[in-house]
C-alpha cells in the first residue's frame, strides 16, 4: 500500500454505530492504492510493479445492485481493509491506476468517487443541461460536482460555511446557498430553477434534509440516497410527483473503470483536502470527524 483515504463510514465502524456490523477483528479503511509486489501463478490481469487500487466491494465486478449476493464483501468492515502496509486481493478485485493520478489521488476513488458515479451516471443517468444539487463538501459531494460538470450539468450546492461555498464555486458550482443563513434553502433552490426544481439530488445527509431535498426536486426527478442515514426516509410527495428515490451502495469495478476513463479524458483530479502520514491515522480520523474538510482526507505510507 502506498496511500489510503478515509470516509465517515470508517468512523462509524470504529464508534460501533455503522448499520452493518463489522466482522471483528478487522483492519479498517476501504480505499487505497499501491504497487503489486507479487502475483499468484494463475494471475493474468496484472504483473509485479503494476500500480493498482482495490474496489470497495470485493466480488462486485459488473451488473446492478439487484444482483448483489453474499460473496460481496466491503473492505474495512466485512473483510480487512487498507490501513495496512501489505494487503492481498483477488486479481478481479483491483483496477489499474491511470498514469495521470498519483497514489494519493487514486486512493480517493474507490468509495466516494464510485458512489457519486453510481448515483449520477449508472443510476441517475444525468445529461447535459440537467440541474444537480449537492449537499455539503465531503468526498462524495465533491466527486458529484466534478462528475456533473463533466457531463454538462449545472451544479447547485448548499453548505453552512461561506469559505466552503467559495471553494465549491471555484470548483464550478453555479449557485451556492448557505443553509444557516437561508434555512428554507429548498425554496431558494426552487427560485433559482424557475420554480421547477432540480433534476437530481445527491442526498448524503438523511432524515434532517430529506423533506427539503424532495421539495427542491423537479417532477419525475431523482434523489440518490447515499450512506448510512440517520433515520427513516420520508416519502412525502415522492409518488404524487413521480420522484424516484434510489439507495446507492458504492458500486462495481465496471463503474470504477468508467469513472477512471472519464477522469482521464477530462484531465480531472480528485480534490484532496489534507494528507496525513500513516502514523497519524488517529489524527486524520479526528480531522475528518470535525467536518472542516473540502474533499478527501488521505493517508500516505512511508
Amino acid at each position: 500500500m502506498r496511500a489510503a483515504s478515509i470516509n465517515f463510514r470508517d468512523i462509524k465502524i470504529i464508534r460501533g454505530t455503522y448499520a452493518r456490523k463489522p466482522v471483528l477483528p478487522v483492519v479498517i479503511l476501504s480505499d487505497g492504492a499501491g504497487d503489486v509486489i507479487a502475483v499468484g501463478e494463475k494471475v493474468k490481469r496484472f504483473s509485479e510493479d503494476d500500480r493498482v487500487m482495490p474496489i470497495y466491494m470485493s466480488g462486485w465486478h459488473d451488473g446492478g445492485i439487484s444482483e448483489r449476493h453474499s460473496g460481496w464483501k466491503g473492505l474495512g468492515g466485512d473483510t480487512d481493509g487498507t490501513a495496512t502496509e501489505l494487503a492481498v486481493f483477488h486479481e478481479e478485485d483491483v483496477a489499474a491506476i491511470p498514469n495521470s493520478l498519483s497514489y494519493e489521488e487514486a486512493a480517493c476513488i474507490p468509495c466516494a468517487g464510485v458512489t457519486a458515479w453510481h448515483a449520477l451516471i449508472s443510476s441517475g443517468r444525468i445529461k447535459a443541461g440537467d440541474d444537480v444539487l449537492i449537499l455539503g463538501s465531503g468526498g462524495v459531494s465533491i466527486f458529484g460536482l466534478q462528475i456533473a460538470l463533466m457531463n454538462g450539468a449545472r451544479v447547485l450546492a448548499i453548505s453552512s460555511n461561506d469559505k466552503k461555498l467559495e471553494k465549491l464555486r471555484e470548483l464550478g458550482a453555479s449557485i451556492t446557498i448557505n443553509y444557516k443563513n437561508t434555512p428554507d434553502w429548498d425554496q431558494q433552490i426552487l427560485l433559482e430553477t424557475g420554480n421547477t426544481g432540480v433534476d437530481h439530488v445527491l442526498e448524503v445527509v438523511g432524515e434532517s434534509t430529506m423533506e427539503r431535498s424532495i421539495h427542491a426536486t423537479a417532477i419525475q426527478g431523482n434523489i440518490s440516497v447515499v450512506g448510512d442515514l440517520s433515520g427513516a426516509l420520508s416519502q412525502l410527495g415522492t409518488s404524487k410527483r413521480g420522484i424516484r428515490l434510489s439507495e446507492i451502495v458504492v458500486g462495481s469495478r465496471m463503474m470504477m473503470e468508467q469513472l477512471l476513463r472519464a477522469i482521464t479524458l477530462h484531465s480531472k483530479k480528485p480534490v484532496i483536502d489534507r494528507i496525513f502520514p500513516f502514523v497519524e491515522l488517529r489524527d486524520a480520523l479526528s480531522y475528518l470527524e470535525r467536518g472542516v474538510h473540502v474533499g478527501k482526507v488521505v493517508i500516505k505510507f512511508d
